[in-house]
């Protein structure tokens, strides 16, 4: 019912498509734990990798890329459990951009979107 956002028809397509898979835990009451999570549902997180030779060599790094998906201009929060020491833009290649450098906010990296636009985050981890 409704418009293809408010039925939520990008995250039924990902359950669809990449459906989750039970690992069972070492101890039943272990928490429940989530490495990212956005404070828009017109946001997917689609990818979440290890940083590759264009990020300058940096092994503890990863590199998260996210898009629009409504057709919308959005600000949302990125948050994070994992340990980030810098965060900054940047291209395909996972160069950094010019003036790409995101501050580290206490409510996480705060994104802005224009409609579908793909967004590349390089993540330098602490070690």
């Amino acid at each position: 019912a409704g418009s293809f956002q408010e039925a939520g028809v990008i995250q039924q397509a990902y359950n669809l498509n990449f459906p989750l898979h039970v690992v069972l835990a070492s101890c039943s009451q272990c928490p429940a734990w989530s490495a990212f999570s956005l404070s828009s549902p017109a946001v997917v997180l689609e990818t979440v990798k290890q940083a590759g030779a264009g990020a300058e060599d940096r092994p503890e790094a990863v590199v998260v890329r996210l898009y629009e998906a409504h057709g919308s201009t959005v600000t949302a929060w990125l948050q994070t459990t994992l340990p980030v020491q810098e965060a900054m833009l940047c291209d395909l290649l996972e160069h950094p951009v010019a003036r790409g450098r995101l501050p580290l906010e206490q409510q996480g990296l705060r994104l802005s979107f224009t409609p579908f636009r793909v967004l590349s985050v390089l993540l330098v981890l602490s070690r």
